[in-house]
């Protein structure tokens, strides 16, 4: 990398969280060794990156009782609501970021044009509205559950403990956020209780199929030969094994893709590897070329097409002239992993919305082929570069997205990838992936995001850099006023998820905007009460703009820099403090992909990427992912303030939980929506609305305020039924905070 460009660029009681005393923060250095560069210098920042970094057994995580880990109770009413609603649904919400909202009787949480209203659990029983309230921290809102839907829950624990799924444990590992924090036991739903008036927790389920490598290969993370170079739907460019444009090859999700395009498929992808070629600049950040693209990938794939390809100027830009089409069906990039991710399974807009299933992603590692298609794996020149084309799965519904989960649990019994598995597999991703399965999306494309991460594209210079980029089938509004227009036609540049740009006034040690935002609104939207490190979690996006400045990167460059810091926090911080800069700095590309994860390639783990492209089959996962094994979480140490904690992780036992927490212990039923009219009536008649969720563009039109007088409250659960619109299908825990969880 030229020295012109490292310069443009930069450097970049009830309560399971009383499981004991929150780990000190006084008195904690942040002394360099001797010998060692100075704190803050890149040098430092890597070196840290390298050291501390461990396995532990999570048998040795504190054991607390299932009922602490229940946040939601549901209770049967006495008398109907005017909506015709059975159910009393009391959620334990957290303590609201705006102080003033604390004695509020009402809260309003989400997206203000789709808000979830609730009301005090304390005051509906002072009403008379509820049987009982289950105490001062709860608020309530109204449902619906039927008797059929206890019964199908009942069902689903039933079927886990009799072994349907695989071997039983009754031991969950509670998570907060990403990180591992307790053990518990599950509490089994008590429809008896319920059915007879009592208040009945809705907490995680009394037992799981036990997490199994046969379940993380089956049924999560599917990187075995018998799939990813399964001979009838994948082909390999190193080898020419297997058949071109099946079902899992780059060739048929780009053909499916560019379908309503405007353009040929294969024209459809070499505008998008065109991309490379020039410079472009998006929310004011300068992503500068990487011509090796048509070295390495284009030129290459072109000879191998049979034709013929050349670089050439017209006028400032650079532009591929070719002779015929690419063929797409010998496309270089191979299959290393299909990727289940019911755990992004939420609502849309976080708190409220349409229940959905998560992402459906395929990661395929770029080669560059020595005897293309005819070779062996030694002349397959395996490259630095994958590409993941992450899909939103098109299931929405509560129940809907319960028999998605069930499909997966299904796939993890399989005790090898024989043709039933194989064919249902296929069956699943199709769904996802063929034209039309998301009408409204860009290309009718279920597509949500297209990233691509590699060093490859960077030939001599002295500091070469790993590089990630983004794309959509959508018009990015940088405005932040809404959401971006999913319209048809080719894969668009898109900001990197909730990634500063790395432009030269984003410093990651000394940026004031990274700092503002930090211990400012990210710090605000930490869930509270904080206990490092097993209780560290937040709620935040990241606007294009900070501070009046452009904020979000049009790339992401890697080491440097290799995590982000807040240069305000003192040396002896708060632990809110702590929590909002790893919450932040993990969540971006830069950490993700290196500091915040030890993705630096020691102590066995891998380097920059998570699912590695140069392995070779099966390609081997990052230690964030696997913990260091079954039965482990890999604990790395802060980037900021590496002797005060390190952060545990076991990502694929997170997913493990959620995904059979879903297919199995989950409970639906409808829920009333409302708009933004009714928080307008709201402050009408109170003259405030208690809105207390994160923001984002222009700032609402209603006074913010704490609702603490009795008669409003009753006027509003009157107003209640005249502004209901049409109910949703939601889990009885749809209220889970919403989390930036995008890698």
């Amino acid at each position: 990398m030229s020295q012109e460009r490292r310069d443009a660029r930069g450097w970049k009681g009830r309560s399971v969280w009383l499981l004991g005393a929150m780990l000190a923060v006084s008195g904690c250095s942040r002394a360099t060794p001797s010998g060692e560069a100075s704190e803050g210098s890149p040098a430092q920042a890597e070196a840290r990156a390298e050291q501390g970094s461990t396995t532990s057994k999570l048998s040795e995580l504190p054991a607390v009782e299932g009922l602490s880990t229940a946040t939601v109770f549901a209770q049967k009413l006495s008398q109907e609501t005017p909506l015709k609603e059975t159910t009393a649904v009391h959620v334990k919400l957290a303590p609201p970021a705006n102080k003033e909202l604390e004695s509020s009787l009402v809260r309003v949480v989400g997206d203000p044009q789709d808000p979830v209203v609730l009301f005090r659990s304390d005051t509906l029983a002072q009403l008379g509205r509820i049987p009982k309230s289950p105490g001062p921290e709860f608020f309530t809102l109204f449902s619906q559950v039927t008797d059929s839907e206890l019964d199908r829950r009942k069902k689903g624990e039933e079927e886990v403990l009799a072994g349907k799924f695989g071997e039983v444990t009754r031991e969950t590992v509670l998570f907060n956020g990403r990180h591992p924090a307790a053990r518990f036991e599950g509490i089994s739903l008590d429809a008896q209780a319920f059915r007879g008036g009592g208040m009945v927790p809705i907490a995680g389920c009394p037992a799981l199929p036990a997490t199994t490598q046969n379940v993380w290969d089956k049924a999560l993370l599917i990187r075995d030969p018998a799939v990813v170079q399964n001979l009838a739907r994948t082909w390999d460019p190193c080898t020419g094994a297997g058949t071109q444009g099946g079902k899992w090859t780059f060739s048929h999700l780009m053909k499916e893709m560019a379908q309503d395009s405007g353009v040929p498929a294969p024209e459809f992808v070499l505008k998008w590897l065109s991309q490379w070629l020039n410079d472009y600049t998006l929310n004011g950040d300068t992503v500068q070329a990487r011509q090796a693209m048509f070295t390495e990938v284009i030129q290459p794939w072109a000879t191998a097409s049979g034709e013929v390809a050349s670089l050439v100027l017209v006028g400032t830009q650079w532009k591929v002239s070719i002779t015929g089409p690419l063929n797409l069906d010998i496309a270089p990039f191979r299959l290393l992993a299909i990727v289940n991710r019911i755990d992004l399974a939420g609502s849309t807009g976080g708190y409220g919305g349409t229940s959905t299933a998560g992402e459906l992603r395929f990661v395929f590692g770029m080669t560059k082929p020595t005897n293309w298609g005819a070779g062996t794996e030694a002349t397959c020149n395996l490259k630095p570069f994958t590409t993941i084309i992450e899909y939103g799965v098109p299931r929405t519904g509560c129940q809907n997205v319960i028999d998605w989960a069930r499909q997966w649990a299904q796939l993890g019994t399989h005790t090898s990838f024989d043709a039933t598995y194989l064919s249902q597999l296929e069956a699943m991703t199709e769904s996802v992936v063929l034209h039309g399965s998301a009408p409204t999306k860009g290309n009718k494309n279920a597509l949500n995001q297209l990233r691509t991460n590699e060093i490859a594209l960077v030939l001599g210079g002295s500091n070469p850099q790993w590089e990630l980029r983004e794309f959509q089938l959508a018009d990015e509004n940088l405005t932040d006023t809404g959401p971006d227009a999913r319209t048809n036609g080719l894969l668009r540049a898109h900001t990197v998820a909730l990634t500063p740009s790395d432009m030269g006034n984003h410093d990651p040690f000394i940026d004031p905007d990274v700092n503002s935002l930090v211990v400012g609104p990210i710090a605000s939207g930490v869930h509270q009460p904080v206990m490092l490190p097993g209780t560290c979690a937040a709620s935040f996006t990241v606007p294009h703009k900070v501070n009046g400045n452009f904020f979000l990167g049009g790339s992401a460059l890697v080491n440097p820099p290799t995590h982000w810091e807040a240069f305000s926090l003192p040396p002896t911080p708060t632990a809110t403090q702590v929590c909002a800069r790893k919450e932040f700095s993990g969540n971006t590309c830069n950490g993700c992909h290196f500091g915040d994860t030890a993705l630096n390639g020691t102590s066995g783990n891998n380097a920059f990427m998570h699912i590695s492209a140069t392995s070779g089959i099966p390609a081997t996962p990052s230690k964030f992912l696997t913990g260091g094994g079954i039965g482990f979480s890999f604990s790395v140490p802060d980037q900021q303030f590496p002797g005060l904690v390190s952060w545990p992780f076991a990502d694929l036992l997170r997913r493990h939980q959620r995904l059979y927490d879903i297919a199995t212990c989950t409970t639906c039923s409808p829920f009333f929506g409302f708009d933004i009219a009714f928080l307008e009536r709201m402050e009408a008649v109170a003259g405030v609305v208690p809105f207390d969720g994160p923001l984002s563009g222009e700032k609402p039109s209603f006074k913010v305020g704490p609702i603490r007088d009795l008669e409003k409250v009753q006027q509003l659960l009157e107003l209640r039924s005249e502004f209901a619109k049409e109910p949703r299908d939601l889990p009885l825990s749809f209220l889970r905070p919403p989390e930036p969880f995008v890698h």
